[in-house]
């Protein structure tokens, strides 16, 4: 074991002397209370470490110890609906131990090694396995199966296999080639756990969002941002993504964001119903609350925490879910430790390395072959990193780093949170890159989306370039044509944009309700523009009685939509039928005069 002492302090970042043959990432226990660091910088029997937390009261000659480990975390049966600090200690477990206020060094297992679970082996003895392979299976909560699985370093064969029947994650349940396999297993949080193949994810992960999942779809095991400045609504969006995408596993990371932010999501969670099972949605899901009173390097270290819990459910076969809130707090630790380091710096102060730091993060999403014998189990980790950009100045360097390596731009816009337009996403300089990829899910499963999407993209597009017209001159200088289009663009705007996370039924909208509501605008449109070709007049269609009809389409529930929508197409036939008899009659009797 190597023991140093501490030569110099700069905050939550020390120099430790007599530190020869430590590695980096080492795990370190820094002063007497062991506070837990890492070593991010050596130079010969020098080593720099960063400390997760207060270093209040350490100073020059107190002692360092390596552990001689990396920064893990302990994978396996209760992590489900638990709720972890930034390095997975659990929240809960500490309270108990040390009351309202973390005691500095204290040092609590992220799993329960107490506890007993109900496995049952699925392999016997004399089975060849390896890496990956599931051993047995062991019901974390009422929703997750957690499928105990070989470490991914050793294969062999079966020489010894537990009976059905409780065991803690501790025990020995199986051995392979005589080295004994228990339910836990460590992980470096540095490093990918490893796949077997990686491929162009094709399926969309459903949000129930309309402008998410029609406009600007995200694909599982894709990689998205969401910035925006304060207050446009972005931990509301990724609470609504957590809540309601169809992943069978959220990680939701708090790492750095405001407190009060935080403690509304531990707040409200646990009195969530799940949509999918009906159960409490912490069956399924994994909190980390690293919040912006915690030290800097912890926030640093939460997100790494986070995407190899999220790794360890894909490489089970599940589509995981992350929530990062914010990266941006997370690239102000690294800006905050660089200084510290008295490191260059780069664009505004941040390290030259953020942006490879932003893409190995952000790389660790995508829909895999797990590694193991059964070639068809398959997994995904998607992440949606919300990014806080000053002032919402996206072009400042975390957005810009973001927005390379993400393929989704959910761009968050304030002008529409202060009209109370939520999700205040601005369909204008919003994209997605997976559009091509998904489209034949859509196509075989709901619709011709494509086109549809496409057009009514354009008709917002050729909107926004009239808006400088009709403030100029005003709406009435407009030709029929382009005021219809207008009229359009504001059903797309207030009728399908725009949604009520506070409605039960509009909160979430099947992809099925999605392709409906625009299909029947669209419809509307085209039916209208025939209209005005016979010399229909814009206002005497818009007076039809059917835009209060399409405005309630999205409160109303799936099954009535279909009724609903036949009724409002029947309604406004005959309206049309009735304007187009009526300009018979008026253009008649002018030709008889």
């Amino acid at each position: 074991m190597i023991k140093g002492k501490i030569v110099r302090i700069a905050g939550p970042v020390i120099v430790a002397d007599g530190m020869k043959g430590s590695k980096m990432y080492d795990v370190v226990k820094v002063g007497e209370e062991g506070l837990l660091g890492e070593v991010i910088q050596l130079n010969q029997d020098k080593a720099t470490v960063q400390v997760y937390e207060e270093t209040a009261g350490i100073g020059p000659g107190h002692p360092v110890v390596n552990t001689g480990l990396p920064l893990s975390v302990e994978l396996g049966p209760g992590l489900i609906g638990t709720t972890y600090d930034g390095i997975a200690r659990p929240l809960e477990n500490i309270m108990k131990k040390a009351g309202s206020y973390i005691t500095r060094g204290i040092d609590e297992p992220t799993l329960d090694a107490k506890k007993q679970w109900e496995f049952k082996p699925v392999v016997k003895k004399g089975a060849k396995v390896k890496g990956g392979d599931i051993l047995g299976t062991v019901k974390e909560s009422e929703v997750v199966e957690n499928r105990i699985m070989v470490p991914p370093k050793m294969e062999g064969e079966i020489t010894k296999i537990v009976a059905a029947g409780k065991y803690t994650v501790h025990d020995n349940i199986a051995e392979i080639d005589g080295k004994p396999v228990q339910m836990a297993q460590k992980w470096p949080v540095r490093i990918p756990r490893p796949y077997a193949d990686k491929f162009k994810p094709t399926t969309p992960l459903i949000t129930g969002q309309r402008i998410v999942d029609t406009f600007f779809p995200v694909a599982k095991g894709g990689a998205s941002s969401i910035p925006g400045p304060f207050g446009a609504g972005k931990t509301v969006m990724q609470q609504q993504l957590a809540k309601w995408s169809d992943a069978d596993i959220v990680v939701y990371i708090g790492c750095g964001e405001r407190g009060n932010e935080m403690t509304d999501v531990l707040k409200e969670f646990p009195h969530l119903k799940d949509p999918r099972t009906g159960k409490a949605l912490l069956e399924r899901t994994i909190l980390i609350a690293n919040t912006s009173n915690m030290p800097v390097a912890a926030r640093e270290a939460s997100v790494y925490t986070g995407i190899t819990i999220a790794e360890y459910y894909r490489d089970m076969g599940y589509a995981v879910a992350l929530m990062a809130d914010s990266t941006s707090r997370w690239a102000e630790a690294m800006r905050e430790i660089s200084s510290r380091l008295e490191e260059m710096p780069g664009e505004e102060g941040y390290p030259a390395y953020l942006a490879p730091r932003i893409a190995q993060f952000y790389e660790r999403a995508g829909s895999v072959q797990t590694v193991g014998t059964d070639t068809k189990k398959m997994g995904s980790v998607s992440v949606i990193g919300a990014v806080s950009p000053p002032g919402g100045d996206f072009s400042e360097p975390v957005t810009q780093n973001t927005l390379r390596i993400c393929k989704v731009f959910w761009a968050l816009d304030a002008d529409l949170a202060n009209r109370r337009h939520f999700p205040s996403i601005n369909w204008l300089t919003s994209y997605s890159l997976y559009d091509e990829n998904v489209a034949g899910w859509w196509k075989k499963e709901v619709g011709n989306w494509f086109e549809a999407k496409k057009e009514a993209m354009n008709i917002l597009q050729r909107e926004a370039e009239l808006q400088e017209i009709v403030r100029l001159v005003g709406p009435d200088a407009l030709p029929e044509k382009d005021k219809l289009l207008m009229e359009t663009a504001r059903s797309l705007r207030e009728d399908f944009l725009q949604q009520n996370a506070f409605d039960d039924v509009d909160t979430y909208t099947s992809p099925e309700k999605q392709f409906k509501l625009l299909d029947t605008i669209l419809w509307k449109y085209h039916e209208a523009q025939k209209a005005v070709d016979a010399d229909i007049a814009t206002s005497d269609i818009s007076a039809i009685p059917v835009v209060e009809d399409i405005a309630g389409l999205k409160y109303l529930e799936e099954g009535k939509v279909r009724g609903k929508i036949q009724d409002i197409k029947t309604k406004f036939e005959d309206g049309i039928k009735k304007l187009m008899q009526r300009e018979k009659i008026v253009k008649g009797g002018s030709n008889n005069e």
